[in-house]
């Protein structure tokens, strides 16, 4: 006689046993990339760490200084950067070498300065009064003055006024220093002329009627 068949409970039947199982595949690569990327990032947090406990201290530009302006102590400030010989700042040190001297272009504020930034030139204010002219485009010969630049300033006719002088009005005088253009390309040029002739400068450059020459064999 063969027994009946007992009936299983739900959920607790036998649970089959299998050694054929699949297991994971592994991705030697992926690991292997992973730990080459981890070794990359802990490398440059070293050499960052590392850099930043070599810097040493350079001039920088506390503000912008125009081209042609002399530098004093209150346009410096100091900076500190690693170690670059691309950049050749201009050490904290060496302050006293390029105090006096003048800007060969417009130095933008927390630029580093460099030994090309300034020059020594003859001190064209000595003695003389220092007026500004706005310059617009056509009364200033373009990209062509320099401190230390001699030039003229002629009077321009007024505004309105169609009939040129015959024998217009002249001052001389020497640049002090160019500043950058404006969006309409006007520019203020300082210049030094003798104290007797800065009162009428003055006037022409606030009614428009300064035109800037350049004289002939001046540096420029």
């Amino acid at each position: 006689m063969t027994k009946p068949r007992q009936p299983v409970e739900q959920g607790f039947g036998p649970v089959p046993i299998t050694t054929n199982a699949p297991r994971r595949a592994r991705r030697p690569m992926l690991a292997a990339a992973g730990a080459a990327l981890a070794i990359v990032g802990a490398l440059g947090a070293y050499a960052m760490v590392n850099q930043a406990g070599d810097r040493v201290p350079v001039l920088a530009l506390a503000h912008a200084v125009p081209k042609g302006q002399a530098l004093t102590a209150q346009d410096l400030t100091v900076a500190q950067v690693a170690p670059d010989p691309a950049l050749a700042p201009v050490p904290s040190g060496d302050a006293s070498q390029v105090l006096g001297k003048t800007a060969t272009t417009d130095l933008a504020q927390g630029s580093l300065l460099t030994r090309g930034s300034v020059a020594s030139g003859p001190d064209v204010t000595a003695g003389k009064a220092v007026v500004g002219v706005l310059a617009k485009p056509g009364q200033v010969p373009a990209g062509m003055l320099e401190p230390g630049s001699a030039v003229q300033v002629v009077q321009t006719p007024a505004q309105g006024d169609s009939k040129a002088p015959t024998a217009p009005l002249t001052i001389l005088a020497s640049v002090v220093s160019v500043g950058a253009a404006d969006a309409n390309g006007n520019s203020v040029v300082d210049l030094a002329v003798n104290p007797a002739d800065s009162a009428q400068l003055a006037v022409w450059a606030a009614q428009g009627q300064a035109a800037i020459t350049l004289q002939s064999g001046s540096a420029g």
